[in-house]
């Protein structure tokens, strides 16, 4: 990792990919807190790097003291608390501007020098537009230290930091709110239970203690049922097989679901299902048993009304697994922008890696053996894309479908880059040096395709899941070409050949149709870079 000097505006950038790159790999807030503060202070060379966090009542109203430390770097003491009375502090809340102090000095801003030792500071806010989360700030002991280049380093890092802890802040709401849910359609069960079904409960000594209404209609309770022993109420209208089961749970005070009788009323005999739980207080003191009769004339409605909670919980654990999902490279300009959900309009290079032979390699094959021949290419490939800027959209069997240019899109250097990987992959496949591909699946070749074009990128799906991905004709010509790409061969089109130049070798092949195009498509054999 290099220091940020006074350099072209391509290296912050650079630096802000690759700090950005080590953000996003953390999902916790702890650890995007420490990562922001790490990465801050090792990048900008400074001397202190500290990370203070608004102080939060229960209820989210902001607490008088101001901010809190949270995390630090470097080996100077720091005030532990940034007063909500410091003027500096004031300025940063209200304004969510940087504050920028270059040498000691009396200044109202003079508060952003945590130690007597420090002669130059930063203060950023760590806000989004929603949320005030704390405030970054950086010291140094030269003074002049922070110049437009660092300034412009952190200013974009440190927005990229809140938006991720913005997100990881709603990751956490979201867990809580499943376990809230969770709570709830326990609760709703025995509400349903209660409504519907038929309720008993029995004091220590297994006398009667509760019934509800319709266990007193149903099951012919009166107010002189209360306190007489279960199992003489029940004696002659149980089978005695159930009865021993209720005494089985008085003695283990575990619970007994899903037991099948009749019970036999006066007028009609009723088809039920029996639970039986401990009734336990509220240290644990096992005093009694509840009892649940469901009536299987119900059946049905009941079934209905727990398929209906079973699906929010499903639309639930979907919405936080998409929060979980990694998130894709952010945009990065002058600031970070977060992917917009709906999808945008690209120029992208679309590229296709298959592996030939594969189906009568397969053939006969043990399957874990297969999946890891294929995980073991897979995880080569994937590198190789990775090292080349690539976004992995998806692996579709034997395939892997790779894009370049989303979400950050430079036509040129995105083409450049997706047919200098693809020769990467082939040359790696060709050595004798690599690491997959061995023994019975030694003769696997790879074959290519790529095109460029016009796509729709973005979060695309329903409002249950959502994925980020690319789609349109461009994608569809790709998939075609590497099906005409022959076992190491890599096969562009016309289009992608303008954008890389002359900075490669190519072979010019005859002009090929394809499905869905009126006319051939001029399609290039890549044979090597030039020069």
């Amino acid at each position: 990792m290099q220091a940020i000097k006074d350099v072209k505006k391509d290296t912050i950038i650079e630096e802000l990919v690759r700090a950005g790159s080590i953000l996003s790999r953390e999902l916790d807030f702890k650890s995007l807190i420490s990562t922001l503060v790490d990465q801050s202070l090792d990048i900008t060379r400074s001397d202190i790097s500290c990370l203070y966090l608004l102080d939060h009542a229960a209820n989210g109203e902001k607490l008088k003291s101001g901010y809190s430390l949270a995390y630090r770097r470097g080996k100077y003491s720091v005030p532990q608390i940034l007063s909500s009375d410091s003027t500096v502090v004031n300025f940063l809340t209200e304004s969510g501007e940087t504050v920028l102090l270059l040498e000691r000095r009396e200044h109202v801003f003079k508060d952003i020098l945590l130690n007597p030792s420090m002669n130059s500071g930063i203060a950023l806010p760590v806000f989004t537009p929603k949320l005030k989360l704390g405030i970054l700030i950086l010291n140094s002991g030269k003074p002049l230290f922070y110049s437009r280049v660092k300034f412009k380093f952190l200013d974009s890092f440190v927005k990229l930091a809140a938006g991720m802890l913005h997100n990881s802040k709603m990751v956490k709401e979201i867990k809580d709110y499943l376990k809230k849910i969770e709570g709830l359609k326990r609760y709703q069960e025995n509400i349903f239970s209660s409504m519907t079904n038929l309720l008993i409960t029995t004091d220590s000594k297994g006398r009667i203690h509760y019934y509800n209404r319709t266990a007193g209609e149903k099951l012919e309770l009166s107010g002189n049922s209360i306190g007489k022993e279960l199992k003489h109420v029940f004696a002659n209208k149980i089978d005695k097989t159930i009865l021993n089961a209720v005494e089985k749970t008085e003695k283990v005070k575990t619970e007994n679901l899903g037991i099948e009788g009749i019970y036999r009323a006066t007028e009609k005999d009723m088809d039920f299902s029996l639970n039986i739980s401990p009734l336990k207080g509220i240290r644990g003191k096992y005093e009694g048993l509840t009892l649940l009769f469901t009536d299987q004339t119900h059946e049905r409605e009941l079934q209905h009304k727990m398929k209906k909670v079973v699906e929010e919980r499903r639309i639930i654990k979907d919405m936080f697994s998409r929060y979980l999902s990694q998130e894709v490279v952010q945009k990065l300009v002058e600031s970070p922008n977060l992917v917009r959900p709906g999808g945008d309009k690209k120029e992208a290079t679309i590229f296709f890696a298959d592996i030939r032979g594969y189906t009568s390699f397969s053939e006969g094959k043990d399957p874990e053996y297969i999946v890891q021949v294929l995980n073991d290419y897979f995880g080569e490939a994937v590198e190789i894309v990775v090292k080349h800027r690539g976004y992995i959209d998806k692996f579709i069997g034997d395939c892997i479908m790779a894009a370049w240019g989303v979400p950050l899109q430079t036509a040129e250097e995105d083409a450049y880059e997706a047919v200098s990987c693809a020769l990467e992959i082939q040359q790696l496949v060709a050595s004798t040096k690599r690491t997959f591909f061995k023994g019975e699946a030694s003769s696997l070749k790879i074959g290519i395709g790529m095109h460029t074009g016009p796509l729709v990128a973005g979060n695309l799906g329903s409002s249950r899941r959502m994925n980020y991905t690319v789609i349109g004709d461009t994608v569809n010509v790709a998939a075609r070409l590497e099906g005409v790409a022959g076992p190491g061969e890599i096969i562009i089109t016309d289009r992608t050949r303008q954008f890389i130049g002359d900075k490669f070798v190519l072979k010019k092949k005859k002009p090929v149709m394809v499905k869905g195009k009126s006319e051939p498509i001029h399609i290039y054999s890549v044979l090597k870079k030039a020069g």
